[in-house]
């Protein structure tokens, strides 16, 4: 369903879409379908960068909430007569340390325009209509470009060919394991934080239940599967560079939290580095210079004098 209201981001859209298609097109054949498979790829990784910044301000309300639950758990066992005002003493915690519950939000409804914009576009080249500002020879190439032998624009359904069928149902359920693997990562790390929570059993179902929105895929165009796989990849690497940079805080026995040094990143792996390489070795020790006392003659050790 297009929105009309919407229309300055479809063509917005479309426009990046060209500027990326034109600028591969000098080195690759603009009709093919790696070309347009880069296309969507870039574009994906240029949006997930503009919402990076949403990401880490999420990741960090995250962190600050995992530090809070001590305190959290305190609040439950104190008011757990009273739901009222245990949600409200926890908000007021929330508030007061500058978390917010609903920070991972942001990435999600960052994307959803996109990923609206994208589909109407995609779907303007299925019928072969040269809007928001594309050129009939730019849909054209798009209508025609085959990914693995499927055409972009086609859906499961309006496949014609049975291997067409299959390549998208192939990409479908690879759509369906990122986006299990990505909810998983972030639950398993949740629980593994906050064993106690209420919410635990729920998160779980979501986990496992996550993967079927996947199937609804199988309505939607080759492109835009392979833009939510793409994206579903990215928080996936996203998502472990962060946890790796920031592991799960661990508390002392008043609640406080204890700081804990971070892995080592990708990069410090693969160099391989030996603790001499790690640590400089300490600056050698001053040699000690003892002084000996001179020998007296005999004369003077006597007290003698020469006559």
């Amino acid at each position: 369903m297009e929105l009309s209201w919407l229309n300055w981001l479809y063509t917005a859209v479309a426009q990046v879409i060209t500027w990326i298609h034109q600028a591969y097109s000098t080195v690759l054949d603009p009709n093919s379908g790696l070309t347009w498979a880069l296309t969507i790829i870039t574009l994906t990784i240029c949006m997930r960068i503009l919402i990076f910044p949403l990401f880490l301000k999420q990741m960090r309300s995250s962190r600050k909430m995992q530090e809070l639950a001590p305190k959290v758990q305190e609040l439950r066992k104190r008011y757990k007569n009273d739901k009222q005002r245990m949600n409200q003493e926890v908000m007021a915690l929330y508030q007061g340390a500058g978390a917010n519950p609903l920070g991972g939000c942001l990435p999600v409804v960052a994307q959803f325009p996109i990923f609206i914009s994208m589909f109407t576009v995609l779907r303007a080249i299925a019928a072969d209509q040269p809007k928001f500002g594309m050129t009939q020879e730019l849909v054209d190439s798009a209508k025609h470009a085959l990914i693995l032998g499927a055409p972009l624009p086609a859906t499961f359904f309006e496949a014609a060919q049975i291997h067409e069928k299959i390549i998208i149902g192939f990409f479908v359920a690879i759509s369906s394991l990122t986006t299990f693997l990505t909810v998983r990562q972030s639950v398993t790390r949740s629980m593994a934080q906050m064993p106690d929570n209420p919410m635990a059993q729920q998160q779980k179902i979501l986990m496992y239940i996550s993967p079927l929105f996947a199937f609804f895929s199988l309505n939607f165009p080759l492109g835009l599967i392979l833009y939510w796989v793409t994206t579903n990849l990215w928080t996936l690497g996203q998502q472990h560079w962060f946890y790796s940079r920031h592991p799960m805080p661990q508390f002392d026995a008043k609640g406080n939290a204890v700081p804990i040094e971070a892995k080592p990143g990708l990069f410090a792996k693969l160099r391989k580095t030996t603790p001499e390489e790690q640590a400089p070795p300490p600056p050698p020790e001053p040699k000690i210079v003892r002084q000996q006392p001179s020998r007296q003659s005999r004369s003077k050790r006597t007290g003698s004098k020469k006559s």
